[in-house]
């Protein structure tokens, strides 16, 4: 790997210096320096992808691609100011782990079963996903997955059956914590970049409840075809009832004891800003102004987990700003990247001569566009980060769409869903990495279960999205 990135290290310069320095040099090869420089150092993963993200700030200007203040503005977007705002909400729910109160009492609702557990690890798994990032979900769910996998152990003689459930737990805490992202609109990085390109197109928010309307029966869909898929038919597993686990989870639980007042607090504030979010349109038009915006909404859930006081006499409130060191900070900069360097291909007319040209070229319908670029966005996922392919492929894919005089949410949402839906690799996404640092799950064996999952998210998110969008 190291290999990898040293040679991406020189490529990506290199392709920039040959694009830059080439006769005729025009706006549309500036870009492409740029351009490619970039990608090639996301695709090697040479730095954190947030650094890269970094250099149209540097080079746009100075190339005459665009003014300071165009090159800087995408840096300052609404949209980064969202994920900013649902960021310090999942980092007061982490502090006063209100998310382990609603795994553990999701996990205990689904029984003592093997099917039962690993279906109450999943879906406990992808709701705390829907709020904060799959990477922490997954890393607080791991351990929880491991003791019950000890307990396994002392209660399990079939030494097969116990191998395959430890795969099971294992798969289902990475795929459920990848799928919950796709539920909500703060989810997960990608269906931000759709929502701030989406701002970028028509000026308005995407609403959360619209998003909503999409992201549950999808989300859900796959959350529960993934489950008949993983424990019916690629690694099928028996469903008696384990002794101890119910114990188990009792115990867990009581260690929690009852909710604190800091999380009441939290819970009330994340349950104030999620009904704002739903019902922003209908607020507003009540109150006849565009008052409530997602941004907004967020900030403001954001800055009441800092101004609500736990203790008043003691100056304690939900959350201290010291707290923030422990925010993904890079993100909000990726974010800002991706959106330069899609206004720099806007400028130069790049999106709209690819449109033009499939729409000249490709004479097919829209539905089998659809097919090909999801599963374009599903398998590049597996070899690079999601964030960095939505934010590329997603102005070409709009593109594509006004070219064809296709509403860009028919192709561009399922694009964005795919891009989180990666199975295949332990490289694809953190959660997958996670579980398979636990040494019970081998490269084999998940793409065994993830190329027949790959397909399957295809089929249900292209299906799905073609009846409700």
């Amino acid at each position: 790997m190291q290999i990898l990135k040293k040679l991406g290290f020189f490529l990506g310069p290199l392709l920039f210096l040959v694009l830059l320095f080439i006769p005729e040099q025009s706006l549309q090869t500036k870009v492409f320096a740029v351009g490619a420089w970039m990608l090639t150092w996301w695709i090697f993963e040479v730095f954190p992808i947030f650094i890269t993200a970094m250099l149209p700030m540097v080079f746009f200007p100075a190339l005459g691609i665009l003014s300071v203040t165009d090159t800087f503005a995408p840096y300052g977007n609404p949209i980064i100011f969202l994920f900013l705002g649902g960021f310090i909400i999942a980092l007061a729910m982490e502090e006063r782990r209100l998310h382990e109160r609603i795994a553990f009492g999701l996990i205990r609702l689904t029984g003592t079963k093997p099917r039962g557990i690993i279906l109450g690890f999943m879906l406990a798994t992808a709701i705390v996903a829907m709020w904060i990032s799959n990477t922490a979900t997954a890393v607080m769910m791991l351990p929880i997955a491991l003791s019950v996998i000890n307990l396994m152990r002392d209660q399990v003689q079939d030494e097969t059956m116990l191998k395959r459930f430890q795969l099971l737990m294992m798969l289902a805490v990475a795929f459920a914590a990848n799928i919950g992202g796709t539920v909500t609109l703060i989810g997960t990085p990608p269906n931000l970049v759709f929502a701030g390109y989406y701002f970028e197109l028509t000026g308005q928010d995407f609403g959360f409840g619209r998003w909503l309307m999409i992201g549950i029966p999808v989300g859900f869909s796959l959350l529960f075809a993934t489950y008949f898929v993983l424990t019916r038919l690629v690694y099928p597993i028996h469903s008696k009832p384990l002794d101890g686990v119910k114990e188990l989870f009792d115990k867990k639980w009581k260690e929690l004891g009852k909710m604190s007042l800091p999380e009441k607090l939290v819970l009330a504030v994340f349950s104030f800003t999620v009904t704002l979010w739903i019902f922003a349109s209908p607020i507003n038009d009540w109150l006849g102004t565009r008052a409530l915006n997602n941004t907004n909404i967020a900030m403001a859930g954001g800055i009441l987990m800092f101004i609500v006081p736990v203790s008043f006499s003691k100056s304690e409130f939900i959350l201290d700003w010291k707290s923030t060191s422990r925010l993904p900070w890079g993100i909000l900069i990726l974010f800002g990247g991706g959106l330069c360097l899609a206004k720099g291909l806007e400028t130069a007319g790049i999106i709209d001569q690819i449109g033009a040209w499939v729409s000249d070229n490709v004479h097919t319908s829209p539905l089998v566009i659809c097919i090909v670029l999801t599963g374009i966005a599903l398998f590049a996922t597996e070899v690079m980060s999601n964030v960095a392919l939505v934010t590329v492929l997603l102005p070409v894919v709009i593109g594509i769409a006004q070219s064809m005089n296709i509403d860009p949410v028919y192709l561009s949402i399922p694009v964005t869903l795919a891009a989180s839906c990666a199975f295949m690799m332990p490289i694809s996404t953190p959660p997958n990495a996670v579980v398979y640092s636990s040494g019970y799950v081998t490269v084999g064996q998940m793409m065994k279960a993830g190329i027949w999952l790959n397909l399957l998210a295809i089929i249900i998110i292209v299906g799905l999205c073609s009846l409700l969008l």
